[in-house]
């Protein structure tokens, strides 16, 4: 088996916290998740996660006018300079302390960082066009920008904003604006710079205009032979405005100064849009029952997006139509099971926030959202037939669920109030089973009339796991007794045998071949047991394996607490040769079920701000009040400390602690093709992938495959080369243009002429552009060449082009039904036309 998996996608979280930006095109929207980045296509409908990460949560973010170069900032000021077009990290570097605003000069050359009380300007490396046929030259490294570049407009806490100048300007000296009584947390230049608006945290806008100072301040006695001088101009306060949102604090805000428009979000979770200077409302809308951390707007002043980090809400908002672009949410509470679809497209997860989500792999958004459980959901599972979902929850209820209309059809319950734990689905679909912590019998239910029909009982403890075996013989069980029983359910005799084990249960998987099971338990021990045979045929001990991090409270160093670590959920392979695992821990282990040899270990996340990701602690941050990072360290300006949350107190809810939340793996699941597998962590829904999206392949590249030579072969009419070239640079726009411009009078001979070394990524080519380019027929005929031609080698080699072929049948199917229905709509109207009698 292949163990090359490396991160694709996160999904299940959205947005966590920090700035949201747009690319310059518009079209995308870029979004701090945690330690990563998350950029989602709003135009295709598709979402994709940057592979690096930082150690710490992202708080700023920064994009060139370009679309280029992108800056990340975590929370200690630890920055990564990163290529976004090929999502490549170009350097890291850190400003040696937590920044508090960052911005790129228009002309991309410079951006401007905010460090304490300080406002540094440093030297960003020039970066070509993407039209351009320049290098790329790195310069050495040493917020509110105007048109011109010349100037910076800082805001800050003092209550006051300041402009700076970048060089030496004649007649001019940085400037204060004054007259705030809150802090001020915007300040933006209006399109001609003539005016600036600065916002305060209390709703206070102040309008300033560049104007000469009245006569009485710089008149004195001139002589008619003098001429007088031009009166000198400052920096006045025109107009002042101010919100009114009864109580509500001003959170963030962002400007629009081709359009005038002022975006502004509360801490009450509602948004104002203003068009300025006359301060007109336009909308005023409430999207979210907690605070709006950020706000941005687009290039053209259409789209604005939201982030809200309390509940993990990502909005884009069409003003002028007044609808949804993007509207998405992760889960609030953490993940308990997840499981894929048959066709492995979607992947449904299960939380304690008592939702059930299902995501799309291919666009990693959510498709729909369940909320009909009142209480935390432990556990989900889709049938083996048909569109139909099973969830288990804390509420005392199983679920099932019709994918095709999005309803809940059948409610199951026990005689008596239950929170059930583990489920498991028969492979026909007559009967489902549950397991729950507070009885010790298994519950069994008919899928079509929703009744009772038998209890299980056995186990002389809590039921933690439940599992059929795929051919549907036998269900297996694991308990906090120390056991795993092997059910026969549809006998007449209803039998079971015990498997002895030293510990508690904790999870049992069974092999797609249903002639084995996997057992872990609260000891760290996986164990190997023969389901025909009942006996065991391998023992690990994985305690080793799991262990390496340490709390920020442990007293013992991470080797000596690694008897405490176990795994919560294993999984095998679609082909049983390899078991993956994973726990209350930051690594996935993969493991060889012949030898039971560690194949790999996969490292769930770095981010500091968790617990459990650090093996050895730093002395430096130990004080005499314990570590620094448990220390509830609050700042009096911030929403969460005006809350009165407690009535008749003025400092808010002072019983409330910070909590850092810890890092495990609640859930893990092989795709169907067994190409991918997810895990549920709590940093959300992490996808590893075999088939990796590379964006800069530099494979037989030399110093004359350039966008230059490429363009002129195109121009030459040597259409193979030219592909072959786009091929190895792997620019998304040369290759749409070359493809675009290959006659298809030449498909077939350049199909031909192909080196087989190409031929998946051509097929991949081809089904994107079929699927967004408006050429039907054109691409059609590429597909029956590639088919025609290649049909035999890729037959031979299905493994190798699973994922390019799935791509080509899901493009295909969506022209069919797209074509059937216009069909459909203008069948009468084909009709008349054809009946038409000939001139």
């Amino acid at each position: 088996m292949k163990t090359d998996f490396k991160f694709a996608n996160l999904l299940g979280t959205v947005y966590c916290k920090g700035k949201l930006v747009f690319t310059p095109d518009g079209n995308s929207l870029l979004s701090p998740v945690g330690n990563r980045i998350s950029v989602f296509n709003l135009i295709q409908n598709s979402s994709y996660t940057l592979p690096f990460a930082h150690r710490r949560n992202i708080s700023h973010l920064a994009l060139t006018s370009n679309g280029t170069l992108l800056l990340s900032v975590d929370e200690d000021g630890r920055a990564v300079l990163t290529h976004l077009p090929r999502r490549l990290a170009l350097y890291h570097f850190s400003f040696r302390a937590p920044i508090s605003a960052v911005a790129f000069a228009p002309s991309g050359t410079l951006f401007a960082v905010g460090v304490g009380r300080l406002v540094e300007i440093w030297l960003a490396p020039a970066t070509p066009s993407p039209t351009s046929d320049e290098g790329l030259e790195f310069a050495p490294f040493a917020l509110q920008w105007s048109s011109d570049s010349r100037f910076v407009l800082s805001s800050a806490r003092d209550l006051t904003a300041r402009i700076w100048s970048l060089s030496p300007e004649t007649d001019f000296l940085p400037t204060t604006l004054g007259g705030h009584k809150d802090a001020v947390i915007g300040a933006w230049f209006s399109k001609d710079q003539e005016e600036i608006y600065t916002l305060s945290r209390d709703g206070a806008l102040l309008h300033w205009h560049y104007a000469p100072l009245p006569a009485v301040e710089h008149s004195k006695p001139t002589t008619t032979a003098e001429q007088s001088p031009s009166p000198p101009s400052a920096w006045r306060i025109n107009q002042r405005h101010y919100f009114m949102q009864s109580g509500a604090k001003l959170s963030c805000a962002a400007f629009h100064a081709v359009s005038n428009l002022l975006i502004a979000g509360f801490s009450n979770g509602r948004f104002g849009l203003y068009e300025l200077p006359d301060f007109t409302t336009i909308h005023t809308l409430s999207v979210s029952q907690q605070s709006i951390d950020d706000v941005a707007i687009n290039e053209s002043g259409e789209w604005l997006a939201l982030g809200s980090s309390l509940l993990g809400q990502l909005l884009v908002w069409e003003w002028q139509s007044e609808s949804y672009i993007l509207k998405q949410q992760g889960h609030f509470d953490s993940l308990n099971d997840l499981t894929y679809s048959r066709e492995g497209n979607h992947i449904v997860t299960a939380a304690d926030d008592g939702k059930i989500k299902v995501w799309d792999t291919q666009s990693g958004f959510c498709v729909v959202t369940f909320t009909e459980h009142s209480s935390g959901v432990t556990s989900c599972k889709f049938a083996h037939r048909g569109n139909v979902l099973f969830t288990a929850s804390l509420d005392g209820s199983v679920r099932a669920w019709d994918l095709i209309r999005y309803r809940n059809f059948r409610t199951f319950s026990a005689p008596a109030r239950l929170s059930f734990s583990s489920l498991a689905m028969d492979p026909s679909g007559e009967v489902v089973c549950a397991g729950s912590l507070d009885s010790f019998d298994v519950y069994i239910w008919s899928v079509q009339t929703g009744q009772l029909l038998d209890q299980l009982s056995g186990h002389e403890g809590p039921v933690s796991s439940l599992n059929f075996t795929p051919s549907g013989g036998n269900l297996i069980s694991g308990g906090w007794d120390h056991t795993v029983r092997i059910w026969s359910v549809f006998e007449r005799k209803q039998s079971s045998e015990a498997l002895r084990l030293q510990a508690d249960v904790i999870c049992v998987a069974v092999r797609p071949d249903s002639t084995q099971a996997v057992v872990s338990t609260l000891d760290g021990q996986l164990t190997f047991w023969s389901i025909l045979e009942g006996l065991q045929s391998l023992g690990l001990d994985s305690r080793r394996d799991i262990s390496g991090d340490r709390k920020f409270s442990a007293r013992l160093t991470a080797a000596k607490l690694a008897g405490n670590q176990y795994f919560q959920c294993v999984s095998y392979s679609m082909d049983g040769c390899s078991v993956i695992a994973g726990g209350n821990s930051k690594y996935i282990c993969l493991y060889d079920v012949v030898s039971g040899n560690l194949m790999k270990k996969f490292t769930v996340s770095v981010n500091l701000s968790f617990e459990g990701t650090q093996e050895y602690l730093n002395s430096r941050t130990l004080t005499e009040a314990g570590p620094a990072s448990l220390l509830d360290i609050r700042d009096s300006t911030q929403n969460a400390r005006a809350k009165q949350a407690l009535p008749g107190s003025g400092r808010g809810d002072v019983s409330r602690r910070r909590t850092r939340p810890e890092v495990r793996v609640n859930a893990l699941a092989f795709s169907p093709s067994g190409r991918s597998f997810c895990a549920a962590s709590t940093e959300g829904l992490l996808i590893y992938s075999l088939d990796h999206n590379i964006q800069f392949d530099p494979y037989d590249l030399d110093v004359d495959v350039t966008r230059a030579s490429t363009l002129e072969a195109l121009v030459q009419q040597r259409y193979l080369l030219a592909l072959v070239m786009g091929f190895r640079l792997n620019e998304d726009s040369l290759l749409r243009r070359v493809f675009e411009r290959i006659p298809s009078t030449e498909v077939e001979r350049l199909i031909e002429q192909l080196p087989t070394a190409y031929l998946a990524r051509l097929i991949r080519l081809v089904a994107q552009t079929t699927g967004s380019s408006p050429h039907l027929e054109v691409n059609l005929r590429w597909i029956i060449a590639l088919l025609s031609i290649h049909g035999n080698f890729i037959k031979d080699n299905s493994a190798a082009f699973s994922q390019e072929i799935r791509m080509m049948q899901k493009v295909t199917s969506g022209v069919r039904v797209d074509l059937a229905g216009v069909v459909d709509e203008n069948g009468y109207l084909l009709d008349y036309i054809l009946g038409q009698p000939s001139a």
